[in-house]
């Protein structure tokens, strides 16, 4: 039973990080594509910061949807792997949109895919960042699953 409360939390806290993860690599991405269009935190304009607490949030929900087949698997490997180390999840980051840049490429819809250089480098560094928002908030503690249950129920030897 402490094993299956110890999988039961693990996944609840790998849920909890992959939204974090969700909504950092959107905040990033509204960030980065304001500041493409000349906004400065130097001239907020109140139109523009109200609007991010709308976007943020509606960007996450297909950052998570397109990302989440291959964040999945790059969980999954992490979770089995033990990796506790923020590059890891950073690199893993970067990967995931970058299958998700080829899945864009492959499909029909020519407008959907990202085909300028500075697109496809903004979303890379958008899962790169959504890697280290996961690490911060879930990925620090990768296959402690495992040793919930491997605790030793009576203390070892004293050695005397």
């Amino acid at each position: 039973m402490n094993r299956l409360i110890a999988y039961l939390v693990r996944f609840a806290v790998i849920l909890i990080g992959y939204v974090v993860a969700s909504l950092a690599a959107s905040a990033f991405l509204n960030l980065l594509f304001l500041a493409s269009l000349g906004y400065t935190p130097e001239h907020p304009e109140p139109a523009a910061t109200a609007s991010l607490w709308f976007s943020i949030p509606f960007v996450a929900l297909f950052v998570a949807y397109f990302a989440f087949m291959p964040a999945a698997i790059a969980i999954l490997i992490s979770e089995i792997l033990s990796r506790r180390d923020w590059l890891f999840y950073a690199l893993a980051g970067a990967v995931v949109a970058a299958v998700f840049l080829g899945f864009a490429r492959q499909t029909a819809d020519a407008n959907f895919a990202a085909t300028d250089t500075r697109d496809m480098l903004a979303v890379i560094g958008c899962g790169m960042v959504g890697g280290i928002f996961y690490w911060l908030s879930a990925g620090r503690w990768a296959g402690s699953w495992r040793e919930a249950g491997d605790a030793p129920t009576s203390p070892g030897p004293s050695g005397s």
